[in-house]
């Protein structure tokens, strides 16, 4: 379908006027339309998988990477794992309306701050369809209506989650522009969309450094940006070796084509002859092939069939692949240079047993998520207690790591006087 730039500013004006109905409902409406979305994910399980399959079929045949392929694809498994975290989100707090803090003022007033919804969001994000329902369950959990970009890569499968997001909407009275989605591939329909300051309120690009950069020198709507991630592991003299084993495996290997998989090992040099070899002979046999650095080449020498020499540009690389750089420092110190240097401000871990080094990695990196003695992994919405997440800022300002839904909330203050006036 071709949209219009014309019509483009059509979707903004309506779902602006369906964030209005949405902001007016209670948590309890809004959980049990959560709820029946959640089912009716679930009811059409064969729809949604077939759809996919279309996706992942065009997207084989389009040269797309193992890596995009998985954050594409979807089985029965995921969609149940999505229903379910459509589930979690519904049962979550509600922000909207509470109380941030409040006092009475020596003029009268008694003021307080209290949460309520953006408005609008628009999220723009490549090939997750997982992200089409996330976005959408959190935006309408938090009282706001949303403008969905997908990628071409997921087109039909955003296709019919969005078809199913509106029949719950329609199901509950309410405006099925409150989630509307631009399905036209058109790149300049991005452009036009980064210029509807006047509807949209807050937008998420979730995509590669280029989607960022084009958002960020031509969006007049406020940006989060995040996702990408340049994530590291430092393992001091003082870790448990055998225990970090598993742990970087499961950083790297469980899901690598994600954004909190690490890219990065850098081995304190007192361990690194001990420790570089068991590492490189437990991750051969999971298909990981390691970019050494220079210094940690000596120490590898053992398995020329799973190591390359690092090239410098790779440090700076998002794999999301069975690919890992390891390099040698000198101290914690050392790694945190190279982190400042190299890293997205993503997450970031330490595994050591001292909790001197332990608090200055926490003080000196700066990071959106720091760990210590725990893998990158776990820098996700569901794992962090949000239910899901609407991306993982790495700036600072309004939000930083898993955006749940504070993060999809602002505040206003309220004065309530008893016919005060100022003297």
């Amino acid at each position: 379908m071709t949209i219009a730039t014309g019509s483009l500013e059509r979707m903004g004006k309506d779902a602006k006027e369906a964030s209005f109905a949405l902001a007016a409902l209670s948590g309890k409406q809004k959980a049990a339309l959560l709820l029946f979305l959640a089912d009716t994910l679930e009811a059409n399980m064969d729809a949604i998988l077939q759809a996919n399959a279309e996706d992942v079929a065009a997207g084989r045949e389009a040269g797309l990477t193992e890596g995009l392929l998985d954050r594409l694809f979807l089985d029965a498994g995921r969609v149940s794992g999505i229903a379910r975290d459509v589930r979690a989100v519904s049962a979550l707090p509600d922000p909207v309306g509470e109380v941030l803090d409040g006092r009475s003022l020596d003029n009268g007033l008694f003021l307080v701050r209290r949460r309520v919804p953006l408005g609008v969001v628009a999220a723009i994000y490549e090939a997750r369809p997982n992200v089409t329902i996330d976005v959408a369950s959190l935006c309408l959990k938090t009282g706001n209506a949303v403008i969905l970009r997908g990628g071409k890569e997921t087109v039909r499968t955003n296709a019919v989650l969005v078809s199913l997001i509106q029949l719950a909407l329609e199901r509950h009275d309410l405006p099925r522009q409150a989630v509307q989605a631009i399905t036209d591939p058109d790149r300049s329909l991005v452009t036009a969309l980064l210029q509807l300051d006047r509807y949209v309120d807050m937008l998420i690009p979730r995509g590669g450094a280029g989607l960022h950069r084009l958002c960020r020198e031509n969006s007049r709507i406020p940006v989060i940006t995040g996702g990408i991630g340049v994530c590291h592991i430092v393992v001091d003299q003082s870790a448990d070796l055998a225990a970090a084993l598993p742990l970087i495996e499961n950083a790297k290997v469980q899901r690598p084509s994600v954004c909190n998989s690490v890219e990065t090992v850098l081995v304190h040099r007192n361990i690194a002859a001990e420790f570089l070899p068991r590492l490189a002979a437990h991750l051969t046999p999971l298909g990981v092939t390691l970019h050494a650095g220079e210094a940690a080449l000596g120490y590898l020498a053992g398995h020329p069939d799973v190591v390359v020499p690092v090239q410098a540009e790779e440090y700076d690389r998002e794999w999301l692949s069975l690919d890992l750089n390891v390099e040698v420092v000198d101290s914690v110190e050392d790694a945190v240079r190279h982190i400042r240097e190299h890293g997205s401000g993503h997450s970031e871990a330490i595994l050591t047993e001292s909790m001197t080094e332990a608090e200055y990695f926490i003080q000196a990196v700066d990071a959106a998520a720091v760990y210590v003695n725990a893998s990158t992994r776990f820098t996700d919405g569901g794992e962090f207690g949000l239910g899901a997440e609407v991306a993982i800022s790495t700036q600072k300002l309004h939000a930083r790591g898993p955006m749940g839904l504070d993060a999809l909330t602002t505040y206003k203050w309220v004065a309530q006087g008893r016919y005060t006036v100022r003297k």
